[in-house]
């Protein structure tokens, strides 16, 4: 074999190798291009809030809440939950914490219990009715309004409320909170219009409070009552009925957005 077929073969062997290692340096290239410096050893989840199916109803308070004198057993809240899952079509979720007798110094306890925060934070409506135990205290009221220990338990109701409310929203600042007013269940007693003028004041001053927080709203109910009082109070000429309880309930999802 003459040297000129020799050189032939070896550049053209040359050529080929050089072309393999310029291939193989083109893909290794590619390849790693594509990947990260360091793999990571766990992938990174963006953490999101969770997703909640339907709606969650917190109600807070005393007898009210409870539905004391409703012989249907639902109360304002019950009748309130059924109108709202009728009109959202939604499902409707209820954590009742009324405690009957509760008066606003015990709520403001209550308040603060880690179970009930934890309810509070995930409601997407909150209820409270407070205020019939720390003022009409069993009729004592009838015997005090005209005494100055009915300013002194009205003072120290609204800071209990105020401190309430500011728990309520540090656990939850975007659920809409419904304050129920009171009414007079002893208008038609001898001294029933010297208490609803002290049921009036009260009311007032708890729309005030109210007003100084977003979202929380002060729900009217004296009105209500007014002209026929004992057709909405059960037996115990206290407590609303069934009837009462509805116009309630009525109020509340007058003020409600669908």
């Amino acid at each position: 074999m003459n040297k000129n077929v020799i050189r032939s073969v070896t550049m053209v062997s040359v050529f080929f190798c050089l072309l393999w290692l310029v291939g193989l340096g083109w893909a290794v290239a590619e390849y790693y291009a594509g990947k990260p410096d360091r793999i990571p050893e766990k992938p990174t989840i963006e953490k999101t809030a969770e997703k909640k199916d339907g709606l969650h109803i917190v109600a807070l308070g005393d007898s009210l809440t409870r539905g004391t004198g409703d012989e249907s057993g639902k109360g304002y809240v019950g009748v309130l939950m059924d109108e709202i899952k009728e009109k959202s079509k939604q499902d409707v979720r209820l954590t009742n914490l009324g405690v009957s007798g509760q008066r606003s110094d015990q709520l403001k306890e209550q308040i603060q219990q880690t179970e009930v925060k934890r309810q509070l934070q995930s409601a997407d409506m909150i209820l409270v009715t407070m205020g019939g135990n720390d003022l009409f205290r069993g009729g004592q009221a009838l015997l005090e309004f005209e005494t100055a220990d009915i300013a002194d338990i009205e003072k120290k109701f609204l800071e209990n409320m105020n401190f309430i409310f500011q728990q309520i929203r540090a656990s939850n600042r975007e659920a809409n909170v419904f304050f129920i007013g009171l009414y007079n269940p002893f208008i038609e007693l001898e001294q029933g219009k010297e208490m609803s003028a002290v049921v009036r004041h009260w009311n007032y001053q708890s729309a005030e409070l109210s007003a100084a927080f977003p979202k929380i709203v002060f729900v009217p109910t004296f009105d209500l009552f007014e002209l026929k009082v004992n057709d909405y109070l059960y037996t115990d000429k206290f407590h609303p009925n069934t009837k009462g309880y509805r116009l309630i309930a009525e109020r509340v999802a007058s003020l409600l957005t669908w």
